[in-house]
């Protein structure tokens, strides 16, 4: 009988503790709302594993963006489409993109504005296993990209430049890692990258057959929603785009392997590519140049 009235007392006290500490329905209620009016007011920013990202990583990771009075929040994914959608959903208010998708975006979305260009470049790599080490190579060859973008500029950009005795063929591969993994699994005949897949592309031997730099083509940008024009959000683009600008220094100062960890993190690639990564120059937040913006012009899209 004495162990029977130890059990219950020893139950009941458990009662009693659980019941003190537990959260109770109100307090869940009021705890979610308040994350959620906090999310609302956060600055999302949709990013991609790619080095134009870089400068918004770093403010995130060393805190730069709490210590300048903003709340950014990353959201990260593997393919543009899946940034710029993201966009025009309302579910992020800033996005990494190109300048032709941004145009695309703007006319969707017209009080759609750019934050910045970035000195973002692509590169067309072929498979070494397949032996394509000249565009011209690329008849009858599969060519991985993204639709109305950068990537699909630069492939026409390529292919104008020669001659192929018969079609090139688009495959649409929009998850950056998705496209290289296919490179190196000699899924895909040849792709356009960015940093830092580009980098580990080269270092499994494969050859760049053009390099969207020495056509001084720089298309990158981030762009912001429309509609964003109360003065909190406006507070915050202005601390962001100064934050952007702080963090591009920093990387100026000490180089793009300081922040090895932070580019394995977020752009999700290993040791051998970081230290194999070019000297890259990030320049502050400027808006796209008229020559720039006329290439988004009256675009001929290739269907091969």
């Amino acid at each position: 009988m004495y162990k029977i009235v130890i059990l219950w007392m020893t139950v009941f006290a458990f009662c009693l503790f659980f019941c003190s500490c537990g959260e109770s329905d109100k307090q869940r209620k009021e705890r979610v709302r308040a994350s959620q009016i906090s999310d609302s007011l956060a600055l999302k920013v949709a990013t991609l594993p790619t080095l134009d990202c870089l400068p918004v990583f770093i403010a995130a990771d060393k805190g730069m963006y709490a210590s300048n009075g903003v709340e950014v929040k990353i959201i990260p994914f593997n393919a543009q489409i899946d940034c710029e959608q993201a966009l025009l959903n309302k579910q992020v208010e800033c996005t990494v993109t190109d300048i032709f998708r941004a145009e695309r975006i703007k006319a969707k979305d017209p009080g759609a504005a750019y934050i910045t260009t970035t000195g973002a470049y692509w590169q067309l790599i072929s498979n070494r296993k397949a032996r394509i080490t000249e565009i011209r190579h690329l008849s009858e060859k599969m060519v991985a990209m993204t639709r109305y973008s950068a990537t699909d500029y630069l492939v026409n950009v390529a292919l104008d430049s020669v001659r192929t005795e018969n079609n090139v063929f688009r495959i649409q591969i929009n998850d950056v890692n998705v496209r290289l993994s296919m490179l190196q699994n000699n899924a895909m005949d040849a792709m356009m990258l960015t940093e830092p897949q580009a980098t580990t592309a080269r270092l499994a031997g494969n050859p760049v057959l053009m390099d969207s730099r020495q056509k001084s083509i720089f298309p990158g940008a981030f762009i912001a929603a429309g509609g964003l024009n109360d003065e909190h959000r406006k507070k915050q683009l202005e601390t962001f785009t100064k934050v952007y600008n702080m963090a591009c220094d920093s990387i100026n100062k000490y180089g793009i392997q300081h922040y090895a960890d932070i580019i394995k993190r977020y752009c999700q690639t290993d040791d051998a590519t970081v230290k194999a990564l070019p000297k890259m120059l990030f320049e502050h937040a400027a808006q796209p140049k008229a020559s720039d913006l006329a290439r988004t012009k009256n675009v001929k899209w290739r269907t091969n």
